[in-house]
């Protein structure tokens, strides 16, 4: 064999492996799926953004801080350092024996207190706890109605409109079975307004 002082006889093959390799993972199966993605599910590929007179006001996927009492409120959120922040996604982890955890859920016990003093209903959980993730965008279908009262008279429409309003935004578990009926708090922010133009 004749072989030059100082060469690998596989380095060729593995620097064009290499290259193959690194065009086929790096560019072409990306743009592959990218294209896919825009084909069968154009809508969730470019984020399930939601848009009102033609301006975009979220992403059906996140939640959104409201923070107005004639808003529907969505979780708590955990987030830095502004809540629903979806660059740093992340719960308290604060575990059920943590005073910190039930502070929190105070504040928003009686935050929500203040807001319908009138409202003898038990507050769901939801609403006073945070998410795993700090951006969940769902609220239960018990969370929703708590609300509507408060939103009804705050808004000045009948009560009856914003209870219909969350039914026909109430999401069933995935194939009947999967998870809770949950409502999407800013298509349901998104009706009101609608009701108000």
């Amino acid at each position: 064999m004749n072989l030059r002082p100082g060469r690998s006889p596989i380095l060729r093959p593995a620097i064009s492996v290499f290259v193959l390799l690194a065009a086929l993972t790096g560019i072409v199966y990306p743009l592959a799926v990218t294209g896919v993605a825009q084909v069968l599910f154009p809508t969730q590929a470019n984020g399930s953004l939601l848009s009102q007179d033609g301006k975009i006001v979220g992403s059906e996927l996140i939640g959104q801080n409201f923070s107005d009492p004639k808003n529907f409120w969505g979780r708590l959120s955990a987030t830095a350092p502004m809540p629903y922040n979806a660059a740093a996604s992340s719960g308290s982890n604060f575990g059920p024996l943590n005073p910190a955890l039930t502070e929190a859920a105070k504040v928003r016990l009686d935050r929500l207190k203040a807001a319908d003093p009138e409202n003898a209903l038990p507050v769901p959980v939801d609403l006073v706890t945070a998410s795993a993730s700090g951006l969940d965008p769902h609220i239960s279908a018990a969370a929703a109605y708590y609300q509507a009262a408060r939103v009804a008279r705050l808004r000045g429409v009948p009560l009856a409109h914003v209870e219909a309003l969350i039914a026909q935004r109430v999401e069933t578990p995935l194939w009947g079975v999967l998870g809770e009926p949950r409502v999407n708090v800013l298509k349901l922010n998104l009706a009101l307004a609608r009701l108000d133009a």
